[in-house]
């Protein structure tokens, strides 16, 4: 069968690894959202209370030059890549609503369980640092009123993953988050606004501040390599063809239209917070932006509590192919509220995210988790794979030129991708020997 390029996808034999490739049918509701909705939820991830972090993760470690410039580019990039994977949606006249269904398509089994593998890593990874940033938001909370000690980073962190269950069992699916987007945009503008005009009164008041990248020697040097891992992780899901799969027909023209709002309108809020963190406290701004701000408590509180939120709801967004899985897989059906499938989902999720959240608070170092998650998974499934893919798919349609540039970016962001997994390893291994097990960072 022919692609929408004109070509056959080349792969072993259809009677070889590709034939052995079931995909199931799934649980979950397909095309049902508008292509604004989708860009809402796309501009969620990039806007998350990860952004409050951004400060101290990019910008202290590469600089006013290599951080902004670093930005632009990795957002620019981003699109590019986002934008080849959506495409390749409809490849072989059939929709691919899973990435490890067009990995199975246009590679065979074997592909398909390695991606599947490492996009169930990517996930449960960004759904750690979620719970981490959710943790240290409730504890940032709770020391504004009352700083006894009794309660350390762990203790929050728990707090933070039960209410993740809760949402998890209220909340079946990913379209189901309609109502609760506008929940998570009125918390997001709530803390980025806060953080915004409080950083600025604080820069205009403040002395003036050191700009120059922190450390010396190869420690220096591995927390900018580490740094620019950072750099991806901001702006990819990871699950591009999970996300096309709830937007309506046409699914590929309007989730080209979600990422051009998500990369203009969208990323927007998280580049101006960043950058006026930084001015505003320069090598000294912590992963946490909220921890440097000075104001009324109670508007600190609205902020931490925002933020506390937000990484609730959007969580869920990441969670929500492994959901999906293990309802498809075990046939879960009918109504949300049947006392079957709130129990299933009690269960099942609920485990997954008890231990999601033991190993939050086991490790709680949020900078290295962006850095980690960025090398081993989000630039090998945002950036290497959908220019192979591309390349696989219209292969008899690129002329020369066309397939050295993806080969270009494969085997830049390969190199990218091995050295900040040594990067990210390295500085994990260095703060396991400052702090222990459980701390209370």
């Amino acid at each position: 069968m022919e692609n929408e390029f004109g070509d056959t996808p080349s792969r072993k034999g259809k009677s070889g690894d590709q034939a052995s490739v079931v995909i199931p049918e799934t649980a979950h509701d397909v095309s049902t959202d508008s292509w604004f909705q989708v860009g809402v939820v796309l501009s969620m991830g990039v806007n998350s209370a990860y952004a409050l972090g951004y400060s101290g993760t990019i910008m202290v470690p590469l600089g006013w030059i290599g951080g902004v410039v670093g930005l632009v580019l990795s957002t620019i990039v981003s699109l590019y890549a986002s934008a080849l994977m959506a495409k390749l949606h409809e490849v072989g006249g059939k929709r691919h609503i899973r990435y490890r269904d067009l990995a199975g398509f246009l590679y065979g089994r074997t592909a398909y369980l390695l991606i599947w593998a490492l996009q169930y890593a990517n996930l449960f990874l960004i759904n750690i640092g979620y719970v981490i940033m959710s943790g240290s938001a409730l504890k940032a909370f709770f020391v504004l009123f009352r700083d006894d000690h009794h309660l350390k980073l762990p203790h929050f962190i728990a707090i933070a993953g039960f209410a993740c269950i809760l949402f998890a069992i209220a909340t079946p699916h990913l379209s189901a988050l309609r109502i609760w987007l506008g929940f998570s945009s009125l918390f997001m503008l709530l803390y980025l606004a806060i953080a915004f005009v409080l950083s600025v009164e604080d820069g205009v008041k403040a002395p003036p501040r050191d700009y120059n990248i922190p450390g010396s020697g190869d420690n220096k040097i591995w927390a900018i390599i580490g740094a620019v891992g950072n750099l991806f992780f901001a702006f990819n899901t990871g699950m591009i063809p999970e996300i096309q799969a709830t937007i309506r027909q046409p699914v590929v023209g309007n989730m080209l239209k979600a990422l051009n709002f998500q990369f203009t309108v969208g990323v927007v809020p998280m580049h101006a917070v960043t950058y006026i963190g930084y001015w505003a406290y320069g090598s000294g701004v912590s992963s946490y932006l909220l921890n440097n701000v000075h104001g009324p408590a109670w508007l600190l509180g609205v902020a931490h509590l925002s933020a506390f939120f937000q990484a609730i709801i959007t969580l869920h967004i990441f969670a929500s192919p492994t959901y999906e899985y293990l309802d498809t897989k075990y046939g879960i059906e009918g109504s949300a509220l049947a006392p079957r499938n709130i129990l299933f989902r009690l269960i099942v999720r609920g485990g997954y995210l008890i231990m999601t959240t033991f190993l939050s608070a086991l490790l709680p170092f949020l900078g290295n988790f962006m850095s980690l998650t960025g090398a081993i998974s989000t630039i090998p499934l945002t950036f290497i794979l959908p220019n192979h893919m591309y390349i696989v798919a219209k292969k008899n349609k690129l002329s020369s030129l066309q397939k050295s540039w993806h080969w270009l970016n494969i085997g830049v962001f390969g190199c990218m991708s091995a050295a900040a997994f040594v990067a990210a390893l390295k500085l994990t291994i260095l703060q396991t020997q400052t702090y222990h097990v459980f701390a209370d960072l």
